[in-house]
């Protein structure tokens, strides 16, 4: 599912939705996207336009949401806990979920460290990703403080 194709990527939330919708059998990673989207219903609408969906750009510079990134975001991070990679990431998590009392409430605010190291990566003159970077971000959010964020 991974790919840097926009439309291969876009495809594989739209499908899901699609199997949702028609009652057919979903594979697991598409029951995860399907949580995920249950979770968002304010992205519904767009995935019921396919054309539509495969076709906008979602532009941050005029205050647009890519819902595609934020499902996207959701989706690794799951990953990232249920793995436990980085080391810590699990215990972080349920440190946040246990303070908000609320799990997806708890995976916004670790989606902001995600969100502002991929935005990183992608700056002239980035270098790889910074786990260690990452990680103090995680531990910062997970404790109640905010995402620090450095100038490009």
């Amino acid at each position: 599912m991974f790919t840097s194709d926009r439309n291969a990527y876009r495809l594989a939330f739209l499908d899901a939705w699609q199997k949702l919708q028609t009652r057919q059998p979903l594979e697991p990673v598409e029951q995860q996207i399907i949580e995920i989207i249950g979770e968002h219903p304010e992205y519904q609408a767009i995935l019921a336009d396919r054309e539509r969906a495969l076709s906008i750009d979602y532009l941050p510079e005029r205050g647009d949401v890519n819902p595609f990134l934020h499902m996207s975001l959701h989706l690794a991070l799951r990953d990232q806990v249920r793995l436990d990679q980085p080391k810590g990431m699990r215990a972080h998590h349920q440190r946040l979920v246990k303070a908000t009392g609320d799990p997806h409430a708890a995976e916004h605010r670790l989606l902001e460290c995600l969100a502002e190291m991929l935005w990183q990566l992608q700056q002239p003159g980035a270098r790889a990703f910074d786990e260690a970077a990452y990680m103090r971000c995680i531990k910062r959010v997970a404790q109640g403080k905010g995402v620090k964020r450095r100038a490009s």
